[in-house]
């Protein structure tokens, strides 16, 4: 039993120390919920038209308090005018800062109450009277607008801090009130009955409204949030769809492509080499664009951006334009690529345009020119790089330039790509019947990389 009692009594006592720093952390150093000021987002719009009527019944106050602090037939005080005008204005200030008013109304608590101890007379100032003594509980009348003024106050802090503060408050003020209702019997008070339920109806009341302010927070958030993810949805349906399509069309298209161009040369009585390497070149090159399709699909498919790991293969550069000359080379056409200037690092974004826009002039030339020749020129210049593809006249008719119409979406995108990073493009027939494109593609420090 004693080793129990020791316990609790050890308890007690660090409940004791820890109490002064808890009091400082709970109702002073941690701060109210921030309430967005007029012109923010989430601004409440009643708060103007609260504060306007706050003053107004703080002006109000004013005047019942200062009738309060002074005694039955006296003249008014300066003192007790400056009391009831600064319990007012804390009033007020509980708007902008709770705590720190709800602190000076409980301070100005105490100093009203010294006020009417040290200015309350010994006898009534009548002739008759005069030599009966009363007190101050006579003299002046009970100080209902002092408990509004000090249960405002907790109703403002309520209002903008957690539950398990404004309670904490609530005991400050109800001990107070007990302790001047004991230890000095003469003042006037409205009861602890009163001061109870003044104090736990603004406490009750201000914590509901904040209670209620915080739901409505969160359900905004929610619906943000609920739109978010359905255009997030509606975004993911429609990639889905386009996929689908790619696949249903270009795959199956290219997946015909490869098998024909893998079996023909079984349908020819001895086939020559050179149709046999045309038939090849056609079959990688089908095998190569459902690769990319496939990867294309799958950032298409995927609900968040695909990592480095996650790539197939990585972006083409200027280092594999070898490759791609050599591609078109074995579909039949003669090309010459030529580099000018001295090489060096680029930025993905200008390397993989740059290729990019060899290899649409390359396959435009392929469909609009056959018979053609073209040539690649690189240039590597201080201030970017510049990309020029020419082709001669085409030697007989395309099937593609007959049957095509409107716009020409390959040089819509070498003109997207170009414009992305900031540069030029200039395309238009070349002497001598042929074409020419032109794409000057600066570098600088700030060029971002192109997907």
């Amino acid at each position: 039993m004693g080793d129990v009692k020791a316990a609790w009594g050890v308890r007690l006592r660090a409940a004791v120390r820890r109490a002064p720093r808890a009091l400082y952390e709970e109702l002073w150093a941690a701060p109210a919920d921030r309430v967005p000021r007029m012109g923010e987002a989430g601004a409440p719009v009643w708060r103007p038209v609260f504060l306007v009527m706050l003053v107004i019944i703080a002006a109000g106050v004013t005047v019942i308090r200062t009738v309060e602090l002074t005694p039955h037939a006296a003249s008014v005080s300066g003192l007790a005018v400056l009391v009831a005008v600064a319990q007012s204005a804390v009033l007020v200030a509980g708007m902008s800062r709770p705590v720190g008013a709800w602190w000076a109304a409980t301070a100005l608590t105490v100093v009203s109450v010294l006020v009417v101890v040290a200015g309350a007379p010994s006898k009534l100032p009548y002739p008759l009277v005069s030599m009966v003594p009363l007190s101050p509980q006579v003299l002046y009348p009970s100080p209902f607008a002092g408990a509004a003024l000090q249960g405002g106050a907790l109703f403002l802090l309520a209002l903008r801090v957690r539950p398990r503060r404004a309670v904490a408050a609530l005991v400050l003020s109800m001990a107070l009130a007990v302790f001047l209702a004991l230890r000095l019997p003469p003042v006037p008070h409205i009861g602890l009955a009163a001061s109870v339920l003044v104090f736990s109806a603004a406490l009750v009341l201000g914590a509901a409204l904040r209670s209620l302010r915080l739901a409505r927070q969160d359900l905004v958030d929610q619906v943000e949030l609920t739109a978010d993810e359905r255009a997030r949805r509606t975004l993911l349906e429609e990639r889905h769809r386009i996929a689908r399509e790619l696949h249903d069309v270009v795959a199956h298209h290219m997946s015909v492509i490869s098998i024909q161009a893998q079996v023909a040369p079984h349908l020819v009585k001895d086939p020559s080499d050179e149709l046999k390497e045309n038939l090849t070149g056609i079959r990688e090159n089908a095998l190569e664009a459902l690769a990319e399709l496939r990867r294309v699909l799958g950032v298409l498919r995927s609900e968040e951006a695909p990592t480095q790991s996650a790539r197939h293969t990585p972006q083409p550069s200027l280092d594999r334009l070898g490759a791609l000359v050599a591609s078109v080379r074995s579909a039949g056409m003669a090309v010459t690529l030529a580099t000018t200037g001295e090489p060096r690092p680029l930025p993905p974004g200008v390397e993989l345009s740059a290729y990019r826009i060899v290899q649409e002039a390359l396959s435009n030339v392929m469909r609009h020119a056959p018979g053609a020749s073209a040539r690649v020129e690189i240039g590597h210049r201080a201030a970017g790089l510049t990309v020029r593809v020419t082709n001669t006249a085409p030697l007989r008719p395309s099937l593609a330039s007959l049957a095509s119409h409107g716009v020409r979406h390959g040089l819509l995108g070498m003109r997207e790509r170009t414009t992305m990073l900031g540069g030029d493009l200039a395309t238009g027939p070349a002497p001598g019947g042929g074409w020419e494109v032109t794409a000057i593609l600066p570098v600088t420090g700030d060029t971002e990389d192109l997907p």
